[in-house]
């Protein structure tokens, strides 16, 4: 016989997130939240995963909600539990990607006197939450209705900003009360709000006159109307798009390189091919040039399309569109003028000589990072989702085609850890394979993202073990340093493998270090087994640094 919790608050909690269609939990382990892992691990209708390091039990909770495109809940103890949460946090915050956080907590009063694992909880997330919310303890007056109230306006708000919102629970004892049965709750009365939109007159008149239109794209999930919409533009080359791997687009005559483009651009070259009217669509690019590029090129007009976010990334941001981008294309489209504009062949001619330049340069490449990228984007299967950690990885992709694969990168804020989680994470959820390409030092400070027995067997991850964090060799800056302080402090060389932990964690291991071997193993590393594979490719004592340096001036016009 199934055995639930006896706490009102928990049930009615339990009851309004299934009214809202969540249904996937991760849980940590520990007493304060026992009875919400006891709840949802009995009630029909949820998905309970136990992963035990709450700061990795966070991120896979994230990967969770990108693959599924809606919220998942994530729970845990009081106390510092809570706070290793925070990075996945601010992640999802800056990344668009719904999370409801359910903290278990002591009673009210007893914060600040000295408890065991009491902390101030309430509001612990403020600055990287849309919206937090303390429940009441079942003893108070109005409990259950008050509690009510609070879960389902959490629960909304989660949905509509697509973000983290945090519900805060304090809980008395006893926690370990049970009962066979639980009360049937009202039905809710969804009010979640949506947002009509209709395009100003002028912003319509300001398309037709406008002669060079750029439209960016940054991190944003895959969307085959938008992709449609786009390829319209770039059709009757109207626009000039330009794109990044993580964007999810693809199109012939969309810009999906831009720093093969645009790194060696000069301030000449800032205003020849600056854009008068800017649109830029999603969340974060990873190029650092095209920021460079656009906040020099001061264009008249920007216009920024997002539910949620309006940043002045560009320092020239003119109008806010608070909606969906398909929306705004959609009716766009109906009242523009789709005239060819020279701004396209502009820049169709400057990619045309810098895809010549990088083709010569695969043929002279050395194995190296760079030669493993070019590799990759060759051989892994269509049907695989593309996880890449941060720094180096991220940015190598940008240089190579990866075809219609769908592509994921943590570009929230940017930092390494979580990699690793957010990729399990996703493909638990995920019908289709995932790859996690990741460097060295993001694989190994996530190493607790393979501390989860729901890991399909599908699941392949490709370490590129260049013995440091290289990105600190290639951007500019920390070469000033000095060489002891850069390889120990920053760079922060080490001589790690990964056999042990692949073995420990039960995932199959193979080793390359040298291009013909590269080739071979590639083959069959994307077969069927009945484990999870991890491939590390060796790289460390290779010039990867100055081979990619020496792509960038390659590629530059003589």
């Amino acid at each position: 016989m199934k055995k639930y919790s006896s706490k009102r608050s928990i049930q009615i909690l339990a009851h309004l997130l299934r009214q809202y269609g969540i249904s996937d939990v991760v849980i940590s382990p520990g007493s304060r939240n026992a009875p919400l892992a006891i709840h949802f691990s009995e009630v029909d209708g949820f998905n309970c995963y136990s992963i035990v390091d709450e700061r990795s039990a966070a991120f896979v909770g994230m990967g969770m909600a990108m693959s599924e495109k809606k919220p998942v809940a994530i729970t845990c103890t009081s106390g510092s539990a809570a706070a290793n949460y925070y990075p996945a946090i601010t992640e999802a915050f800056y990344h668009n990607i719904p999370m409801l956080i359910l903290t278990a907590d002591r009673p009210t009063d007893y914060v600040d006197i000295f408890d065991g694992q009491t902390i101030r909880q309430n509001h612990l997330f403020q600055q990287h939450s849309y919206g937090d919310f303390q429940m009441v303890e079942d003893s108070k007056e109005n409990a259950e209705e008050l509690n009510f109230d609070i879960i389902k306006k959490a629960i909304e708000l989660c949905f509509e900003k697509q973000g983290p919102v945090h519900i805060n629970i304090p809980l008395e004892e006893p926690l370990y009360n049970l009962v066979s049965e639980i009360p049937t709750f009202p039905t809710v009365e969804k009010t979640i709000r949506t947002k009509e939109y209709e395009i100003p007159s002028n912003l319509v008149a300001d398309w037709n006159t406008s002669k060079r239109i750029m439209i960016l794209v940054g991190t944003r999930d895959y969307s085959a109307e938008l992709e449609n919409q786009l390829s319209q533009l770039v059709k009757n080359h109207s626009a000039v798009v330009l794109s990044e791997v993580n964007s999810n687009l693809y199109h012939e005559k969309f810009f999906r390189h831009i720093d093969r483009y645009i790194y060696n651009f000069t301030e000449e070259d800032y205003k020849t091919y600056a854009p008068d009217l800017l649109i830029t669509v999603g969340q974060n690019v990873v190029s650092k040039k095209v920021k460079q590029f656009l906040r020099s090129a001061h264009p008249k007009q920007h216009w920024h399309l997002d539910e949620v976010w309006q940043p002045d990334t560009y320092l020239a941001l003119t109008e806010k569109i608070e909606v969906k981008p398909e929306v705004f294309f959609s009716k766009l489209l109906k009242m523009i003028n789709l005239e060819p504009r020279p701004y396209f062949n502009l820049w169709d001619v400057l990619r045309d000589k810098k895809d010549a330049r990088h083709e010569q340069f695969l043929n002279l490449a050395e194995f190296s990072d760079f030669y493993f990228f070019n590799k990759t984007s060759q051989t892994i299967p269509e049907n695989y989702n593309v996880h890449f950690s941060n720094s180096s990885a991220i940015r190598y992709a940008q240089l190579f085609d990866y075809g219609k694969r769908r592509i994921y990168c943590n570009r929230g804020t940017s930092g390494i850890d979580g990699s690793t989680s957010t990729a399990m994470g996703f493909a638990i959820k995920n019908p289709n394979p995932t790859v996690l390409i990741t460097g060295d030092l993001s694989f190994f400070y996530d190493i607790n993202g393979l501390w989860n027995q729901y890991i399909p067997p599908f699941v392949r991850i490709i370490i590129f073990n260049n013995g440091e964090g290289n990105i600190f060799k290639i951007i500019p800056g920390p070469g000033n340093a000095n060489p002891n302080t850069l390889d120990e402090f920053i760079a922060t060389k080490h001589h790690k493998n990964a056999e042990l932990m692949a073995k420990h964690f039960g995932f199959s291991y193979s080793k390359v270090d040298e291009e013909a071997t590269l080739d071979r193993v590639l083959e069959n590393f994307f077969k069927a087994d009945v484990q999870p594979k991890i491939l590390e490719v060796n790289t460390a004592g290779k010039s990867n640094a100055s081979v990619l340096k020496s792509y960038f001036s390659f590629i530059k016009d003589n």
